[in-house]
C-alpha cells in the first residue's frame, strides 16, 4: 500500500505556504502603499529669474531693459557669473568668457558681482520659502526644494502655495521668481525650467512618466553636455530611449550612475527634501590677470590659495582627507591631480605639503598656467568637527566670479 503521504499535504506544509502566501501579500501591499505615499508627494522648486542680474537691474533703473552682464570686465580674464535675458538673447550665459559676451553683444553692460546685496536678498527669500514649509533644501542663493506633503494651506494645493510664494518674493523683493510643482525633486526642477521667466509649471503623478519620455536626455537634471553626448552615441535621444535600456546596459556605459538614469526615465526619484545639507566639499581658485610660468610664483599662489581654503575649512569646522588641486593651462586645457590621507588634515603646513606635492605631478614650466584651484573633501563624520553640531553655512558663492 502507498504512502499517502507522499501524495497530500501535511497540515505543516498547509501552515507554511499559508504564511509564505500571507507573507507575499504583505510585501505586495508595502510596495504599494510606498508608491503610493511617494506618488503623493508635493515638491516645489523656487528658483529666482537671472537673479543676480536681476537685483542689478531693480537697485540700478537705468539697467532695466538692457542686456546686462554680471561678472568680470570684457577686457579682463574674467567670465560671466549671470547675465539678463536681454542679453541671453545675443547667445550669452554663464561661464562664457567675458571678452566672448562682448563679442556677442558689444552693448552690453558689464557689471561687478556684489554678493552681499545678493546674500541679503536670498535672506528675505528664504524667510518666505519656511513660511510656507518645515522641509526646505537650499540649493545655492536663488534657488531651494520645498516639501509641502503636510501643508493644510489653501486646502493642500501645491499650486496655490507656489503661486503664494511667488507673489511674496515680487512684494517683498521686487524679483520674480518661477516655480516648478510636482512628486518628487527631479521632476520639480525640470519643471521649473519649462516657462521662465515667471513660470509656473505642474506636472501631475498621471503625467510624470508620459512627461519624462518626450523630454530630450539633454534637459534631464543630472545629465550634463559630456554625458548627454555619450547617450546620443548610444541612441539614446529621449526618456524613452533610455527607459528602454536595461539596468546592466546603464552600468555598463555610466557606472554608478546609472541607478539614478534607470528610475529618472520611469519619472522615479525617491530623494527627500532635507533642510539640513552636510557639504562633500570646500574649494577656492583664482585666474590670474596673465599666465604664470615661473614655478617659484606659482608655488606662492598656491600657498595663498590654500591659506584662504584653510580659513573656511576652520571657519565651517571642517577636517579633511583628499585634497585636489586643479590646474588650467594657457590654452585652456584642463588637469586635475587629487591625494587622500588616512587621517584627517589637521595643520595647514600638513596641508601646504600635500598641495606642493601634487604641483609638482603637473607640467610645470612646460606651460604657463591661467588658473589654479584646490578643493578639500572627505571630510571627517564626526566634524562638523568636533562634535558641537553647527550648521554649516547654507551657500557658497565661488572665486570664480
Amino acid at each position: 500500500m502507498q504512502n499517502s503521504s507522499l501524495f497530500c499535504p501535511s497540515n505543516v506544509d498547509y501552515w507554511f505556504i499559508y504564511y509564505c502566501w500571507g507573507g507575499f501579500c504583505l510585501f505586495l501591499l508595502i510596495q504599494v502603499r510606498w508608491v503610493s505615499v511617494i506618488s503623493q508627494r508635493k515638491i516645489i522648486h523656487l528658483d529666482m529669474d537671472a537673479f543676480f542680474a536681476s537685483v542689478e537691474q531693480r537697485d540700478n533703473q537705468k539697467l532695466q531693459g538692457l542686456p546686462v552682464v554680471v561678472g568680470g570686465q570684457p577686457d579682463s580674464r574674467g567670465v560671466v557669473a549671470a547675465c539678463s535675458y536681454e542679453a541671453r538673447q545675443f547667445g550669452i550665459h554663464s561661464a562664457m568668457p567675458s571678452s566672448r559676451a562682448h563679442r556677442l553683444c558689444p552693448q552690453a553692460v558689464f557689471v561687478a558681482p556684489r554678493i552681499e546685496a545678493y546674500r541679503a536678498v536670498s535672506v528675505i527669500i528664504q524667510q518666505i520659502f519656511r513660511r510656507y514649509a518645515s522641509e526646505v533644501e537650499p540649493l545655492s542663493l536663488d534657488e531651494a526644494y520645498l516639501d509641502v506633503s503636510d501643508s493644510e494651506m489653501f486646502a493642500g494645493s501645491a499650486t496655490h502655495i507656489a503661486q503664494a510664494i511667488k507673489a511674496e518674493i515680487l512684494e517683498e523683493t521686487q524679483l520674480v521668481a518661477s516655480a516648478g510643482v510636482s512628486y518628487n525633486k527631479f521632476l520639480a526642477k525640470i519643471a521649473s525650467d519649462m516657462d521662465k521667466p515667471n513660470g509656473l509649471y505642474v506636472i501631475k503623478p498621471t503625467q510624470g512618466e508620459r512627461f519624462v519620455a518626450d523630454l530630450a536626455v539633454a534637459k534631464f537634471h543630472g545629465v550634463g553636455p559630456v554625458t548627454a553626448a555619450k547617450m546620443h552615441r548610444l541612441g539614446i535621444q529621449t526618456g524613452r530611449d533610455l527607459r528602454a535600456k536595461s539596468k546592466q546596459q546603464l552600468q555598463a556605459a555610466f557606472g554608478k550612475s546609472a541607478e539614478y538614469f534607470y528610475n529618472i526615465a520611469r519619472a522615479i526619484d525617491l530623494r527627500p527634501v532635507c533642510s539640513v545639507r552636510r557639504r562633500k566639499s570646500l574649494g577656492k581658485e583664482t585666474t590670474f590677470t596673465t599666465d604664470i610660468a615661473d614655478i617659484n610664483v606659482l608655488r606662492e599662489q598656491l600657498i595663498e590659495l590654500s591659506d584662504k581654503l584653510w580659513q573656511r575649512l576652520e571657519r565651517d569646522d571642517l577636517q579633511a582627507k583628499t585634497f585636489t588641486l586643479k590646474v588650467k593651462y594657457a590654452n585652456f586645457r584642463q588637469i586635475s591631480r587629487a591625494l587622500s590621507v588616512a587621517q584627517t588634515i589637521k595643520q595647514p603646513s600638513e596641508m601646504h605639503a600635500l598641495l606642493l606635492e601634487l604641483l609638482l605631478r603637473v607640467e610645470l614650466g612646460q606651460q604657463a598656467v591661467r588658473l589654479l584651484g584646490v578643493t578639500a573633501s572627505g571630510f571627517a563624520e564626526q566634524g562638523l568637527a568636533d562634535n558641537r553640531g553647527r550648521q554649516l553655512e547654507l551657500f557658497d558663492v565661488s572665486d570664480k566670479l
